[in-house]
């Protein structure tokens, strides 16, 4: 079995994260939305939700959870909300947070669940939107023309896992780990993080 083609990845750092997130506030505050309630849409949607709670002053976090993806760009049929809102947000205004909006599939879902529970108000916001995208959102930190997989840096451990198990043949040592990282996803760990993700992903070479 042949190793899977190549694919572009783009590993973003924690402080291009903040500086993302800096940048939707700045949006959110030019508009005339004024959120009441930040809801992250699990997993990927927490910490830049984390961050616009602190940047626009709201305290109140909620979340819901969309299965569409898993680890390592491996793409399921359908996107649906598999962990509902727990939590009121009947008569507030909500801003809806997601790391990436690729497909569009997962905003698509998760807004007119959240909608159900009786907002005022519902827009979105994420950090990366690609051209793909079948549903916009109402804010974006930067538009993603040419497609790449977005590796953030609480997703480095699983989705560079799963690319090390798809590699056929197996990799033999770090080493070679390394260079196929670089070689089939342009992707250059730093010594700390690929040490971590051969640790936690338990990688037996």
């Amino acid at each position: 079995m042949a190793e899977p083609s190549r694919m572009p990845v783009q590993l973003i750092t924690v402080d291009e994260v903040v500086r993302a997130a800096d940048d939707l506030a700045r949006q959110v505050l030019a508009s005339d939305f004024r959120p009441d309630c930040i809801v992250a849409i699990a997993r990927g949607g927490f910490m830049p939700a984390r961050f616009l709670c602190d940047f626009l002053h709201v305290h109140k976090l909620l979340s819901l959870k969309v299965e569409h993806y898993t680890s390592g760009a491996r793409e399921k049929q359908h996107a649906a909300v598999t962990v509902p809102l727990a939590g009121d947000v009947r008569g507030e205004r909500v801003l809806l947070v997601d790391d990436v909006n690729d497909s569009g599939d997962t905003l698509a879902a998760a807004r007119p669940h959240l909608e159900g529970f009786g907002p005022v108000a519902v827009r979105t916001a994420v950090l990366h939107e690609k051209a793909t995208t079948s549903c916009r959102a109402d804010f974006r930190s930067q538009a993603v023309q040419e497609w790449r997989w977005i590796l953030y840096p609480w997703a480095v451990i699983e989705d560079v896992g799963q690319f090390a198990r798809e590699m056929d043949p197996a990799p033999t040592s770090p080493t070679d780990l390394h260079a196929r990282l670089q070689q089939n996803y342009g992707l250059a760990l730093d010594p700390g993080e690929l040490e971590r993700v051969i640790r936690y992903n338990r990688l037996d070479f």
